[in-house]
């Protein structure tokens, strides 16, 4: 059984697709997301690196609506997100990095100055906080994410931490 605790956890992780915040997650959240994320580290939207941004929101929204869309309205309510993320995210949080892998990657890339596959602590804190992440708290994060202490953090170390974010109760 799953707890009211876990659920109210899920539950506030809504906000963080919900970047409009209208009261449901919808393509427009993720390609709002993208665009916010171009502006921020000055990349065109036409640039290969914009164009994988764009593709890597729309994979990761089409991902989201396979599983949590329950009426089909393209459109993910707070309560579809919680019951999408308990049931069916839960006991396989591969599956949720799987489907925001394209985005992260590509965000990731977007944050990259030097394109060695990394991104510094600093520049993923600045990708948190875009993302509707308080400053303070995508600070740790990002530090809390360079698991080897180099300033860096590779899409080795976000992918799984995105995942657990989403999906472990503790």
């Amino acid at each position: 059984m799953v707890s009211s605790e876990y659920e109210r956890r899920i539950a506030a992780r809504f906000a963080t697709f919900d970047q409009d915040g209208n009261g449901y997650i919808d393509r427009e959240d993720f390609s709002g997301a993208a665009k916010a994320l171009l502006a921020e580290f000055g990349t065109a939207s036409r640039s290969d690196k914009g164009q994988a941004l764009y593709g890597g929101a729309e994979a990761f929204w089409q991902g989201m609506a396979g599983i949590a869309d329950r009426d089909g309205d393209q459109r993910i309510t707070r309560e579809e997100f919680v019951t999408g993320a308990v049931k069916r995210l839960r006991d396989n949080p591969d599956r949720f990095a799987e489907i925001a892998r394209p985005f992260l990657h590509a965000a990731l890339d977007v944050a990259d100055p030097d394109g060695d596959g990394a991104a510094t602590v600093e520049d993923l804190a600045r990708v948190l906080q875009v993302l509707g992440v308080s400053e303070g708290i995508a600070r740790a994060a990002a530090a809390t994410l360079d698991a080897d202490g180099d300033g860096k953090v590779s899409e080795a170390e976000i992918i799984p931490a995105f995942a657990r974010y989403f999906t472990v109760p503790e």
